[in-house]
């Protein structure tokens, strides 16, 4: 695996926050970085455009703006940025 990973393992250090019925994970991500993810807690009936509509509102207080959302897993980051250490 690029960059040492073993079975595509992923070290990370998490602390959970609450706010609300939003869960903020705060991530650090060896060999990556830190991350911030928002999971927020549906209601039964709720849609996701609610929980959309809670995270956008948390991302607003946070200061963090949709340009700066990342999608995908951190092992799919790291062998990216593996590949791109490789290929310049």
């Amino acid at each position: 695996m690029p960059g040492g990973l073993a079975g595509g393992r992923i070290c990370k250090h998490r602390t959970l926050y609450l706010a609300g019925r939003t869960r903020i994970h705060l991530d650090r991500v060896d060999n990556l970085g830190c991350f911030l993810e928002l999971e927020v807690v549906l209601s039964d009936g709720e849609g996701v455009e609610t929980g959309q509509a809670v995270a956008y509102e948390l991302m607003g207080q946070l200061g963090i703006n949709s340009s700066q959302l990342i999608e995908g897993a951190y092992i799919d980051l790291v062998i990216k940025n593996s590949l791109q250490h490789k290929n310049p």
